[in-house]
Formats: C-alpha cells, sequence, structure tokens
C-alpha cells in the first residue's frame, strides 16, 4: 500500500508537486471549494481523496502545504490534530510563524519554483533535520534538492532559484525583441531563444559561467560587442542587485 501524502491547497505549485508523487504516493487534497478538488483530480489524472477544508483531522499525517502565505492563520485555525510532519512551500513563512499555527512533530519549508510544472525544479530545503531525506526523496519528484541550514539562507535562495524564472524570462522577451528589431521574425527569434535555454541548461551544469563565457567570447567578435553593451546596461549590477531586493522582501513577508 502507497504512503498518502497530504496536500493543503490545490492551487498550481500543488498540483504540480503532485504530478511529480502520483505515481509513487496516494494524494490526499484537502481545500475550500469541492468542485475545485474535482478540477484537480481530473488535471491530475488520477484518482484522489478529496476533503473540505472545515475541521480537517491532520493527526499522524504527512501535509504539504500549498496555501497563500497570506491564509496560514485563517487556514491553520480550521483545521484538528496533530500532523506527523508539514512540508510548506510558503515563500517567506518562517518555521517560527508555522509553529506557532500548525500543530505537528515537524516542519521543513521548501522552496519550489515553477520549473517543478516539467520535473525541473531546484527546490532549497531546511528546517528539522532528522527529516533531510524524507524531505529530499518528496521534492526530489519535482527535480533536484538542496538542504541548506538556516532560514537566511532559504530566503536567499529564495531570491535566486525560486524567483529566478521570472529574471530569466525577462532576459528572455527582451532578447527576442532585440532579433526582431534587427530584423529577424518573431516567431523564428523565439525558436531560436528556446534553443537557446535548453542548450544552455545543460551546458551550464558541467562548465563554470565564467569559462563558458570566455569560450564563446573571441578577440573583437560578435560575442564581445554583445557582451560590452550588457555592460554598458549594468546588467550584472543589476541582478545582484535583483538578488538582494527580492531576498529583503522575502524576510519582510
Amino acid at each position: 500500500m502507497m504512503e498518502t501524502i497530504t496536500f493543503i491547497g490545490n492551487g498550481n505549485m500543488a498540483l504540480s508537486i503532485a504530478q511529480g508523487l502520483k505515481s509513487s504516493y496516494t494524494i490526499e487534497v484537502v481545500g475550500r471549494d469541492m468542485k475545485k478538488l474535482e478540477a484537480f483530480e481530473l488535471a491530475l489524472g488520477v484518482s484522489i481523496q478529496k476533503h473540505l477544508l472545515d475541521a480537517f483531522d491532520m493527526t499522524n499525517k504527512t501535509i504539504l502545504l500549498c496555501v497563500k502565505p497570506a491564509n496560514v492563520e485563517e487556514v491553520a485555525q480550521r483545521l484538528s490534530g496533530t500532523a506527523r510532519v508539514v512540508f510548506s512551500v510558503l515563500a517567506g513563512t518562517s518555521l517560527n510563524k508555522l509553529k506557532n499555527h500548525f500543530n505537528s512533530h515537524a516542519i521543513v519549508r521548501a522552496m519550489p519554483n515553477l520549473a517543478a510544472s516539467v520535473g525541473k525544479s531546484i527546490t532549497t530545503l531546511t528546517g528539522d533535520s532528522a527529516f533531510k531525506e524524507e524531505s529530499e526523496r518528496l521534492l526530489g519528484a519535482i527535480g533536484s534538492t538542496l538542504w541548506l541550514h538556516s532560514e537566511k539562507e532559504i530566503d536567499i535562495a529564495t531570491a535566486l532559484a525560486g524567483s529566478g524564472p521570472a529574471y530569466l524570462a525577462l532576459i528572455a522577451e527582451a532578447l527576442v525583441d532585440g532579433a526582431v528589431k534587427q530584423g529577424l521574425k518573431r516567431a523564428d527569434a523565439m525558436i531560436a531563444m528556446q534553443g537557446l535555454f535548453d542548450g544552455f541548461g545543460s551546458i551550464i551544469q558541467t562548465i563554470h559561467p565564467s569559462l563558458l563565457k570566455d569560450a564563446v567570447m573571441s578577440p573583437g567578435g560578435t560575442t564581445a560587442a554583445g557582451y560590452s553593451a550588457l555592460e554598458d546596461g549594468n546588467v550584472r549590477a543589476s541582478c545582484i542587485n535583483a538578488i538582494e531586493k527580492a531576498y529583503q522582501r522575502a524576510k519582510e513577508l
């Protein structure tokens, strides 16, 4: 008999994680609206156990908490029992806040990113170290994992890996616009950009960014000209500043 994972919340992130887990675990989902739970089941493509939020008993359950951070207090008040462990994917919601609101023997924070939907998330983790291996196995269903040893580190990593898809999307869109400006058809520019990101994602796994840049940039060539323009636009400083601002915001949340 497969172990049961109980999702509290039925949004996009819950669905992405459930897609990765559905072949190895029995999925149980708790939400406010039975019609939305039925839509979740349809999208997931397997039969799930569906429960409404009010007075749901968490006793000895393995919980994946996927609600909006602003709804933590309200959701917690509507649950009963003490969970075995709560794995929370809520950005900027501290272990201390989770412990104050949810009755659980252990709590682990997990920060996946958008690539969870295609099984390519990098999910950072921190919390009760007794659940390190279990959290790595569970969240490993949607990509790779990285266990960190403090909440400061996971908030910084959230600014990088959690918010990163939006930063890369901005760069991708801008590069396409640049190619269109010079005369390439948008459809062709999109295909070229998609191929670029696909290949780059593989190459960067084994080559340091500075070495990759040096390998592409020949003296007086096209890459050097384009790279110089990025430096003129303070792209490097803007990326560094983006991490700082996102980290500060994660702390505020």
